[in-house]
């Protein structure tokens, strides 16, 4: 990205600036979500939608919708080593917890629904929507105490329930019922990533496995 002030460029993944007046410095990131727009708008019926500008649409300088299928064709560069651990556009999750990084194939995540685990020493988990696409991040601890959660079958939303109370939990993370009826789980930031990615800007990652944490 480059910004129109100073005309440095920065980093997409990092926010670092990597040339110009301002390298080295850092954005500042903002907690986001990634959703599909229909659990989103679930969610927030009220939301409001950035509409893309259509002077640029006609200009043809957004993305083809088939973007993704084209860059499959491309080959793979990195300004480092290539780790095979997995396949280069193998797409994963990847989150940091005081400065612990890992990832997490999104085929595991698919497999299970809902994966426990602990980074740097935090209890965490992952949870896949109903969509099937989405995909957010809690920290396990409620008021000093780890849970172990799991999926509710057969619920569309999602309905995940704690196994120490029986509370359940709903895909934002609030508690809808039980003991710990409104409580609210901290979200973690997430990123949906190419495994090839992710390893360049987070060299020490681990990665996790199906039936190993």
């Amino acid at each position: 990205m480059r910004d129109e002030e100073t005309g440095s460029w920065w980093q997409q993944v990092s926010g670092e600036a990597i040339q110009g007046p301002l390298q080295g410095q850092r954005l500042r990131p903002v907690f986001h979500d990634e959703l599909t727009f229909g659990l989103w708008k679930r969610e927030k019926p009220a939301g409001r939608v950035l509409r893309p500008d259509d002077e640029i649409a006609r200009a043809g300088k957004y993305a083809p919708v088939n973007w993704e299928e084209r860059m499959d064709k491309v080959p793979v560069t990195t300004s480092v080593m290539l780790d095979k651990s997995l396949e280069p556009r193998t797409l994963v999750i990847g989150i940091t917890v005081d400065g612990f990084a890992k990832a997490y194939p999104f085929d595991a995540l698919l497999k299970q629904g809902l994966i426990l685990d602990e980074l740097g020493g935090a209890p965490v988990f992952i949870v896949l929507g109903d969509d099937k696409r989405s995909v957010r991040a809690y920290d396990r601890l409620v008021d000093g105490r780890k849970l172990e959660f799991f999926l509710k079958p057969n619920t569309s939303p999602v309905i995940m329930v704690d196994a120490e109370t029986g509370s359940e939990w709903d895909f934002t993370g609030k508690a809808t019922s039980g003991s710990l009826s409104g409580k609210q789980l901290k979200k973690l930031p997430v990123l949906n990533d190419y495994w090839f990615d992710w390893k360049t800007y987070n060299p020490t990652t681990a990665v996790y496995d199906l039936g190993n944490r």
